[in-house]
């Protein structure tokens, strides 16, 4: 049997989640992604927990125990525990009635092998108890091991149940598999792939952007695009190689994995490509704007642009856009010795301190000029010298240009 030592995962003798797993008097077990990372060595972030009573009896218990109780999936089964500020998901063991490709209705059992049919993969079926004894009934431990991504059953049974395991399919090989992906999963999710029109766009932004934060993305972005999926979500000519040139710029530097910056490595540079994969992934503003501004860039950069220019080019732009450029930019540079430069690029962004322009409206006027638009156009004019002056400091120089170009303006 494989056990889990909780001695060596302080997540499962926190004192939170003793307290979730005291409530529900011994009739809980870790469930899913926790076992699975546990098992990997991998960290754990969200703790689920599986039981066999009802979801009125865990409210009610967890109230008992004067616990957070909040009903925030009860037709699914599931009700949140809080514990001291900390969520927990406790959801009832279950078995699939009917499904539509979208959502399932299911009925309460106290099968736990029944509960692990009608997950997705091996590997999320795994059960461990308090004292972390790991149950497996589908035999994920050893897909684990093996780095093998496995649909519980029949696969295309899986998928039609919820077409968004065609998606969870390649995210999970990219973060957890090895070798070749499995042939009967592959052959279903390609069979099946007409299904996907009928997610939503936040479902599959989902888990597109957690399939680009893997170490290593383009190994199963190209087996999609080979099957026709990727062309389901994306258009346009998609550019994998320059995005695996950014994983590689990332696993080089030890960068974190910028989901965004890579989605927008791998689009073509056409703004309307961007727009429109914006809108169908209902990407937030944020970075929806972002997306079409890399697609958008036409800036000048390169390694071996001088620190003058580098500055100038920051102070218009903006530090978070400079990085962006230069990370497009160095993963489109096919000479690797090059690399030295792009980071201290990227060590200019991180360290200069953007100065402040020193004029205001308040100097031009005192300079003769009345008030009115006039002002902010000369304004702009001073600005512009005083950086391609490298952001002079010299009072003097500042006032003399200043005067200079009052002097030019008619007004």
């Amino acid at each position: 049997m494989t056990v889990l030592d909780p001695k060596r995962h302080a997540w499962m003798t926190a004192p939170e989640t003793r307290a979730v797993l005291d409530a529900l008097g011994g009739e809980g077990r870790f469930v899913g992604g926790a076992v699975r990372n546990a098992l990997l060595g991998k960290p754990v972030a969200d703790v689920d927990i599986a039981t066999p009573l009802l979801p009125e009896e865990v409210s009610k218990r967890l109230t008992a125990a004067h616990l957070g109780a909040v009903p925030t999936g009860i037709d699914h089964g599931t009700v949140t525990a809080i514990a001291n500020g900390k969520p927990y998901e406790v959801t009832t063991l279950r078995r699939d009635v009917s499904t539509d490709g979208r959502r399932a209705t299911v009925a309460f059992t106290t099968d736990w092998a029944e509960d692990a049919q009608r997950r997705d993969f091996t590997m999320n079926a795994l059960y461990a108890s308090a004292d972390g004894r790991v149950l497996d009934t589908v035999g994920g431990v050893e897909d684990l091991k093996a780095g093998r991504v496995r649909f519980v059953g029949d696969p295309t049974t899986r998928i039609r149940e919820d077409y968004l395991r065609i998606l969870r399919l390649f995210r999970f090989h990219a973060w957890y598999g090895k070798g070749e992906m499995d042939s009967a999963a592959l052959h279903a999710a390609a069979a099946e792939r007409a299904g996907l029109a009928q997610l939503s766009g936040e479902r599959i932004q989902k888990e597109l952007l957690r399939l680009l934060e893997a170490d290593q993305p383009s190994r199963v972005l190209r087996i999609m695009a080979a099957t026709g999926i990727l062309s389901a979500l994306l258009p346009g000519e998609l550019n994998i190689a320059r995005l695996e040139s950014l994983e590689e710029i990332d696993a080089n530097n030890f960068f974190a994995p910028d989901s965004v910056l890579r989605l927008a490595a791998l689009l073509p540079d056409d703004i309307a490509v961007a727009q429109a994969v914006a809108h169908k992934l209902r990407l937030s503003n944020k970075d929806a704007i972002r997306l079409e501004d890399i697609a958008g860039a036409r800036e000048k950069i390169v390694s071996y642009m001088s620190v003058k220019e580098q500055r100038k080019m920051l102070y218009r732009i903006g530090i978070p856009r400079f990085r962006d450029r230069v990370f497009i930019k160095w993963a489109e540079d096919p000479k690797a010795s090059n690399a030295v430069n792009w980071r201290m690029l990227l060590e200019v962004a991180a360290t200069w301190p953007r100065p402040r322009f020193p004029l205001t409206g308040r100097d031009v006027m005192l300079a003769g000029v009345p008030q009115g638009p006039l002002i902010g156009r000369i304004l702009e004019e001073v600005e512009d010298w005083w950086v391609d002056a490298d952001f002079i400091e010299d009072e003097f120089s500042l006032a003399e240009r200043l005067k200079a170009v009052v002097q030019a303006t008619a007004y």
